[in-house]
């Protein structure tokens, strides 16, 4: 049933550094900071990310340490 799986929660950060593994340290406009990796469409297209950038992130509301960076905004 697709209706039962839980949505994740969109938000915007700024990456504030990047590690290996195309992993980044994202801020997020609410003051945390998670840990990002690159989603599978942004890494085909070899959309290049570097500090300071403004990006849109998916969370799991399972863990909110963790988000996968969907969109890099202008």
């Amino acid at each position: 049933m697709a209706d039962d799986k839980e949505q994740p929660i969109e938000v915007e950060g700024t990456i504030r550094s990047v590690l290996a593994g195309t992993m980044f340290k994202v801020h997020l406009e609410s003051g945390h900071e998670v840990l990002a990796h690159i989603s599978g469409k942004m890494r085909k297209r070899f959309i290049k990310l570097v500090i300071g950038d403004r990006v849109k992130l998916e969370m799991s509301p399972y863990d909110l340490d963790k988000a996968r960076i969907v969109y890099r905004l202008r």
